[in-house]
């Protein structure tokens, strides 16, 4: 591990809004913090948002300066994203905004039933080849309504065809509210300060003229959800590998 990252993880234990559980912890039992931080953390009884995979947390922080009448949390299992985010709003004096390092399939060790109030997906792996690990997945979608209030809202950015496809067939298959479905985010009519908002990855993919997609929608408390039968094809612009570069032979020319 090179000494950058020693540096950060250090950096984030000093940190009184970041809150890193051992791996196993929240498996074998809550967290201490579940159902408790509107109470204990921020102090108030405001909205709770959570971003979840927030890589360098952007979108939590810009978030958080958006709507000082909100509280936010940014999930990802990596500090040595977290930390960037993380030090921003330590230096804006943020005290609407935290961040939880640790794996998203155990979330709901971490937040109570009906606790969050909305959820943003920003640009995560859209995992192609492994169904159950895509984050909007039936699997991670219980998890989801497990912990979102009744009528919580359900948002997820992306630059990748292919997990905007998956997502509109879930929502599709299961007769989801949806409120806005675009795969063209910025030449929709779609006009909304939150999502002005770029994070790191979008900013790549966007300069390379690769459309962004977005998708607003609900999930109902008592429904048994549905992985849909779809083949779709694969992304070929990009790697598995998030932090790979996109070669010049598959740029997407800007329309």
């Amino acid at each position: 591990m090179g000494k950058n990252k020693l540096f950060k993880f250090a950096k984030l234990e000093t940190y009184h809004h970041v809150f890193q559980a051992s791996f196993d912890e929240p498996s074998r039992e809550d967290f201490h913090m579940k159902g408790k931080w509107k109470q204990e953390f921020f102090k108030n009884d405001k909205p709770l948002v959570l971003e979840l995979g927030c890589g360098k947390g952007e979108y939590t922080v810009g978030l958080g300066e958006l709507y000082p009448d909100k509280n936010f949390i940014g999930m990802d299992i990596k500090g040595a994203r977290i930390y960037t985010g993380a030090t921003q709003a330590l230096d804006k004096d943020m005290d609407n905004v935290a961040f939880i390092r640790a794996k998203i399939e155990l979330i709901t060790s971490f937040f109570a039933k009906g606790e969050v109030d909305e959820i943003w997906i920003t640009f995560p792996d859209p995992q192609m080849k492994k169904t159950r690990k895509r984050l909007t997945s039936t699997r991670f979608l219980d998890f989801y309504r497990e912990i979102l209030k009744p009528d919580g809202i359900l948002h997820l950015k992306t630059d990748s065809n292919f997990l905007y496809t998956y997502t509109d067939a879930v929502v599709s298959e299961n007769q989801l509210p949806a409120e806005i479905n675009t795969s063209d985010l910025y030449n929709s009519e779609v006009v909304d300060k939150v999502l002005s908002i770029k994070t790191f990855y979008e900013s790549q993919f966007y300069e390379q003229g690769i459309p962004i997609k977005y998708i607003r929608f609900t999930i109902p408390q008592n429904k048994e959800l549905i992985e849909p039968e779809i083949e779709i094809e694969f992304d070929e612009y990009r790697s598995y590998n998030r932090g790979a570069k996109m070669p010049e032979d598959t740029k997407i020319p800007k329309s």
